[in-house]
């Protein structure tokens, strides 16, 4: 297995990127390849290269969170977000992993890759793992901000395609986001969704509400991108602030000898941060396009990069983007 890792994108770039990549190397024992302006990434990662097996693929470009998506691909052949999706389509990598610009990682491996047959509109697939039953896939989280009925049926498919192999649920549980449980509550996107999630075979348990995210009710939330995208970064805002406070919380407790209350803030707000710690699965997949895409937070370190190069190796380990080939998913007219 070769896993191509963007080192030029992201705040961090190249540094974080390039140390999160050599950790992912030892423990993971699996093959980088660094992604980037060569002469740079040689002086950050020389003395690794020939040791842990990982190697450089140079890019001369590099696109700005600022560019718009298409022109940047379009004007922008050599970029490591181009030259990285180019590298899972040609067989050299099985996944490009990338903290760069979300939108334009998510319309090159549209360009270079291409969506399986049957789906109408790829997906990013969103880990979150703030209960303590388990986690939770949240599709979509930004790839598609209009969306139609159909589309959420197809995102509902592929979520529990992925649920299913990656959590190892024989029968993820769907549940639709809404303002409410009740069949009649949401707009009509959530309403003529929930008819149309009613007739398939999915193990669709009804709509949810926001508070039913974190209790465990469903195993797959689907929703449009615009939603997802707001109730993703409301929840990496909250593991922010619990970061924060637990952080204060030691400080008063080394500056007040408190050693019983720092252990008691410990085994409480210790355990929720780190659930709600974006950085513990460092990425989100892009479901429905033909190879394995990670797209990883745009603040991402060292640590990020490494579970997200682990989230990569887990989707090529468990086949995923080849079951999700193998599905039959359901067509709908436009109206729908």
């Amino acid at each position: 297995m070769t896993i191509a890792v963007d080192a030029m994108g992201g705040e961090y770039a190249p540094y974080e990127i390039v140390k999160g990549a050599i950790k992912a190397a030892q423990e993971f024992n699996t093959e980088i390849i660094l992604v980037g302006k060569r002469d740079v990434l040689y002086v950050q990662a020389g003395r690794h290269l020939a040791k842990l097996g990982m190697s450089i693929v140079n890019a001369s470009e590099n696109i700005d969170f600022h560019e718009s998506p298409v022109e940047a691909i379009q004007s922008k052949p050599d970029s490591s977000i181009v030259v990285g999706t180019n590298l899972v389509r040609d067989g050299v990598a099985s996944a490009f992993v990338s903290a760069g610009h979300s939108g334009a990682v998510f319309y090159s491996a549209l360009v270079s890759l291409g969506k399986v047959e049957g789906i109408e509109r790829p997906a990013i697939g969103s880990i979150i793992n703030m209960n303590t039953t388990g986690p939770v896939l949240l599709l979509d989280a930004g790839a598609n901000a209009d969306c139609r009925p159909g589309h959420l049926v197809q995102f509902a498919q592929l979520g529990t395609i992925y649920a299913r192999e990656l959590f190892g649920i024989d029968s993820p549980r769907v549940g639709l986001l809404s303002n409410g449980e009740e069949e009649n509550k949401g707009n009509h996107l959530v309403k003529a969704s929930h008819q149309l999630l009613k007739k398939t075979n999915l193990n669709f348990i009804g709509n949810i509400e926001g508070h039913d995210i974190t209790n465990g009710a469903v195993d797959v939330i689907v929703t449009d991108g615009f939603t997802g995208n707001v109730v993703l970064k409301t929840l990496e805002g909250m593991g922010d602030t619990f970061l924060k406070l637990r952080h204060v919380g030691r400080l008063l407790s080394r500056a007040y000898h408190l050693q019983g209350h720092d252990l008691l803030l410990d085994a409480g707000l210790s355990s929720l941060a780190k659930r709600m710690d974006y950085r513990e699965y460092g990425g989100a997949c892009l479901l429905g396009v033909n190879g394995n895409i990670i797209i990883a937070h745009g603040r991402s370190q060292a640590t990020t990069i490494k579970n997200a190069i682990g989230l990569a190796k887990r989707t090529v380990d468990r086949s995923i983007t080849h079951k999700i080939k193998e599905g039959t998913y359901e067509q709908t007219s436009p109206s729908e």
